[in-house]
């Protein structure tokens, strides 16, 4: 699952019959998520609005004159390990300027988690990419 992109990740998803295997899969997706820095687990870089415990930090890095956007986020819950996977797929490596108008709830939709998730995780999700697209608007 290394180096999946975003059609890659659809891919799978429409090959997974049942949602408890789409569950198992984002529960793997978790799985690969780089270490998250312990230095980085403070306050500053917790994302409210979360049930479970969810730590996010923006790397804006500058090639030539553009900017570049990825992020780490690591949680106490493996299913939401797994949603900042996916959040990692759709945003990480991506020119910034790109970014500001992609939608990730279309893309969130289009793998039908909307419809899947707790109303908490979608919370969650949703304060997840209020955060990114804050920190994007901001180096725009």
């Amino acid at each position: 699952m290394n180096n999946l992109d975003y059609e890659n990740l659809l891919e799978d998803f429409d090959l997974l019959e049942s949602w408890e295997d789409k569950y198992r899969y984002i529960i793997d997706l978790g799985n690969e998520l780089d270490p998250y820095p312990r230095e980085f687990k403070i306050e500053n870089y917790r994302v409210l609005g979360c049930a479970s415990q969810v730590w996010f930090y923006p790397i804006i890095s500058k090639i030539e004159d553009k900017k570049l956007f990825s992020f780490k986020g690591d949680s106490d819950a493996l299913i939401v390990r797994g949603l900042i996977k996916i959040l990692t797929i759709i945003y990480s490596d991506k020119l910034v300027s790109n970014l500001q108008d992609t939608d990730p709830f279309e893309k969130i939709k289009m793998l039908g988690l909307q419809d899947h998730l707790s109303s908490q995780r979608s919370n969650g999700l949703k304060s997840m990419i209020s955060k990114i697209q804050e920190i994007i608007k901001e180096n725009s």
